[in-house]
């Protein structure tokens, strides 16, 4: 049992590591090349970012472990909205009156649903699904893109990409910047595959389906990095950044992710899926909703329950339930 839980530990901080490197190298090859900031933000930081998940589920789909690659983008949009969310609503109450995060809130429900559509009519992910959501995402970025060069009121998932402070200083030779690229290019995949191996000898040691590791463990693995970015957003009181973060990693996860792994390969959609976890997923989408549109802080309150839903959900797959 130590060694799958090594292998899942290992894996994710491996994934981790390796997408930052990818991302600093990737902006300092960018930047001394004088490409735009925006574009930067809007390509390689956003898939840089969400590189743990493309990873783990592109990998999944190609070795043939599909529970695992859905599992991971479901789980990660649920532990999004009510973990990564949740924490931060108990340090300060997280203002939701921006114009913008209402139209990027309207843009994920879209998503979802189509998400969720596609899944109900095919019962799996095939390489038009992929194409498609993968196409989506590009033209989400571009049509981002575009608003903000217009100079209008700021995006705050764009801001979020384009906001490369927290990066710290960045490698200038040329040399360290290859090797920062090589570094996350190869560390990516091997991370990727000893998390996903590690999740599936878990699963068979725990006498769990694969899907509630992915679901769980994987899911929470994979959402640290927009965790620790709302965390210290929430302590600086960043509301558009937390919302930034949120959604456009849900978003990321649903077109980009899934998009990915579909074309690489079929992807089949258990059956506890279609029946529960694709409509939690749709549930923790709209329970912001009111919030964002009444422009009602999401307060201690509500991020206590929030919490709690997500531990309930945890419990309620570990014990076999829907």
């Amino acid at each position: 049992m130590l060694v799958p839980v090594l292998y899942l530990i290992g894996g994710l901080i491996g994934l981790l590591i390796a997408a930052e490197f990818l991302v600093r190298g990737s902006v300092a090859a960018a930047t001394k090349l004088n490409v735009p900031p925006l574009l930067i933000g809007l390509t390689i930081v956003a898939f840089g970012t969400s590189a743990p998940e493309l990873v783990i589920s592109a990998q999944a789909a190609v070795q043939g472990f599909p529970g695992v690659a859905i599992g991971n983008v479901v789980g990660s949009n649920i532990a999004n909205i009510f973990l990564v969310l949740g924490i931060p609503a108990l340090i300060y109450p997280i203002q939701s009156g921006q114009t913008m995060i209402r139209r990027n809130v309207v843009i994920m429900l879209l998503a979802t649903g189509l998400f969720i559509w596609l899944a109900l009519e095919y019962g799996e992910y095939i390489f038009w699904h992929g194409a498609l959501f993968f196409g989506l995402i590009v033209f989400f970025l571009m049509y981002s893109g575009f608003r903000a060069t217009l100079g209008g009121k700021e995006d705050p998932t764009v801001d979020d990409l384009t906001n490369f402070e927290e990066l710290g200083t960045l490698p200038s030779s040329i040399i360290i910047i290859l090797l920062f690229l090589l570094i996350g290019l190869i560390g990516l995949p091997v991370a990727g595959h000893f998390m996903v191996e590690g999740a599936e000898t878990m699963a068979k040691a725990l006498g769990v389906p694969d899907t509630v590791i992915a679901l769980s463990l994987i899911a929470f693995g994979t959402s640290l990095p927009e965790l620790a970015t709302v965390f210290v957003a929430a302590t600086h009181r960043q509301s558009a950044v937390i919302y930034g973060s949120v959604i456009g990693s849900n978003l990321f996860n649903l077109l980009a992710v899934m998009g990915v792994a579909a074309m690489l390969a079929p992807i089949a959609i258990p059956d506890a899926f279609l029946g529960f976890d694709l409509w939690v997923m749709l549930g923790a989408s709209l329970a912001i909703v009111p919030f964002v549109f009444a422009r009602r802080p999401l307060g201690r309150v509500t991020g206590l329950v929030f919490l709690v839903i997500y531990v309930a959900y945890i419990f309620a797959k570990y014990q076999g339930w829907p």
